[in-house]
């Protein structure tokens, strides 16, 4: 089971598509506890050191899909496990 998903689907220009990346690659630069706005609301993140990435590329039925996907785990290194 997950502890928490999120998931915003939303029409972009280029520009605004753009904008979300460069957002999200300065708190990425920033570390620590980074906030994204995201359309109406706003998320807040702990962004550690080490990430693990994964890009995918898909192309079929007219489309190109592009996932970015960036995980690390939810107890920082070295935390005391309850």
């Amino acid at each position: 089971m997950k502890d928490l998903e999120f998931e915003q689907k939303s029409s972009l220009s280029r520009l605004e598509a753009a904008d979300q990346l460069s957002a999200l690659a300065d708190a990425l630069r920033r570390g620590g506890k980074a906030e994204l706005d995201l359309g109406p609301g706003r998320l807040t993140l702990r962004i550690p050191d080490d990430l693990v990435s994964e890009i995918e590329v898909e192309v079929g039925d007219g489309q190109i899909e592009l996932e970015i996907e960036l995980k690390w785990p939810t107890q920082q290194a070295g935390a005391a496990k309850e």
